[in-house]
């Protein structure tokens, strides 16, 4: 079974995120998931995000990084929306890393360093037609990331909800967030293989 590290969106660390965890966790994986909000969650996506601003996202990200402290090298990252950053970041720079599971957002790999590392699988899902996801160019990330790579993998899901798997939550898209689930499992079921 994988260890996970799950980052949570700019809502915080809500029931929603929670309950995608225990979703892993049922198929026997461990799953850490901090709290990068300390305390703090959010209804309303403006409201999160303009809580992001204040705290700064370069301070958000170093809380990120600092979860990781203390936690096996192997282990695979994960990350909704906002929380893509943290978990890309120790994806690409951290030593071990058995895998990267990107939710709703994905960076270019420049970002975080000059190239993927090798040996590291990942997987970006996303909706085809989420504003978010496609007009701030997160999907030209993941394709960029995926491209000529047999162990990375785009997953793009029909409609404009930007946190899909998001139970709970107005946006939640029940078939897209299980098949989105499945293919995780099968991801995390995989490594190691």
């Amino acid at each position: 079974m994988a260890e996970v590290l799950l980052f949570h969106h700019s809502l915080g660390l809500t029931e929603g995120v929670a309950a995608f965890a225990g979703e892993l966790r049922r198929s026997g994986h461990t799953v850490h998931t901090p709290d990068l909000y300390e305390g703090h969650t959010f209804t309303d996506l403006q409201a999160g995000v303009g809580y992001a601003g204040e705290v700064g996202f370069d301070a958000l990200l170093e809380r990120g990084v600092r979860a990781a402290d203390g936690l096996p090298e192997e282990i695979v990252y994960a990350g909704f929306s906002l929380g893509v950053l943290p978990a890309q970041k120790l994806a690409q720079t951290r030593a071990g890393a058995l895998g990267a599971v990107l939710l709703s957002a994905c960076v270019p790999v420049d970002s975080f360093g000059t190239a993927w590392p090798a040996g590291v699988p990942a997987q970006v899902h996303g909706m085809d037609a989420d504003p978010f996801f496609v007009d701030d160019g997160d999907v030209d990330a993941a394709r960029s990331l995926v491209a000529d790579s047999e162990d990375r993998r785009l997953f793009l899901y029909p409609g404009t909800s930007h946190l899909f798997a998001e139970r709970g939550a107005p946006s939640y898209v029940p078939e897209a967030a299980a098949l989105c689930v499945e293919r995780v499992l099968c991801f995390l079921d995989g490594l190691g293989r």
